[in-house]
């Protein structure tokens, strides 16, 4: 059967508003909405309708302004009944940041993308780091390599489709010279991006498994070229691959976890 292409837009459509609405920080009209999604408020208060006929929003008789609703919160509860990346995360977090000196990155995997879920800042004076809740690219950055390598298909067929864009002159921009890198990290456990993304910065990332085995994040250090050598120190991926396992085995993960962290 033919994909239904009005369906998919007006459901990326729909889930755009909800998430414009969480964003809000607090109840929104339908014209503040509209304004910041660059929508007609026509576009948008038909989704609102639908949205709060379905009980994912809800919207205050007074003042006409929409919030986050019911069944948002329903799954929100049953999503906190299980162990969540984050916090299953923070504790490895910590150990790699003390063992590496380098600032830490936890990103989850979604569709189409790689976002950073959190951010552990070096004890240092100077930081480098990434803002949670930003996209990295799939080709250009040590997390988006380990999601090609380990994630699903899909996301590898949505990455050969893409047009990239060039943002060093070390920046990987067609499949070609991608693909040997995906199947390094594949084998080695653990990708980095020297340069890739922006000039004189580095990542090295390894991959998060969950209790079906599958990859649904990644953890990072990330620092400048100096303290992230183009030549990967292996001291640093092993603490990388070390906190991966560490964060794999809090999810439940069983297979590869090992006792470089001494628990």
């Amino acid at each position: 059967m033919a994909e239904d292409r009005s369906g998919v837009k007006s459901l990326n459509l729909a889930l755009d508003v909800i998430e414009a609405v969480a964003n809000a920080g607090e109840d929104i009209g339908v014209t503040d909405l509209a304004t910041s999604m660059g929508l007609t408020k026509a576009t948008v208060f038909r989704h609102l309708q639908t949205l709060v006929e379905r009980n994912y929003l809800a919207q205050d008789s007074r003042t006409s302004r929409y919030r986050l609703g019911v069944q948002c919160q329903l799954l929100a509860q049953l999503a906190a009944g299980r162990i969540d990346l984050r916090s299953a995360s923070e504790d490895a977090a910590i150990w790699l940041r003390d063992q590496t000196g380098l600032s830490v990155a936890v990103s989850t995997l979604r569709a189409r993308s790689v976002i950073v879920l959190s951010m552990l800042a070096a004890k240092t004076p100077f930081q480098i780091g990434v803002r949670p809740g930003s996209e990295l690219a799939l080709h250009s950055s040590a997390q988006g390599r380990i999601a090609l390598a380990f994630g699903k298909s899909g996301l590898n067929a949505f990455a050969r489709k893409q047009q990239w864009e060039q943002t060093t002159p070390h920046t990987p921009t067609d499949w070609e010279a991608l693909e040997p890198k995906i199947a390094l990290a594949r084998a080695q456990g653990w990708a980095d991006a020297p340069e890739e993304l922006a000039l004189g910065l580095n990542a090295v990332a390894a991959p998060i498994f969950d209790d079906r085995d599958d990859c649904i994040g990644t953890i990072a250090v990330i620092g400048l070229m100096q303290n992230l050598p183009r030549e990967a120190d292996p001291a640093i991926a092993r603490a990388v691959i070390a906190a991966a396992e560490r964060v794999s085995a809090n999810l439940g993960h069983q297979t590869g976890f090992r006792t470089a962290m001494g628990k």
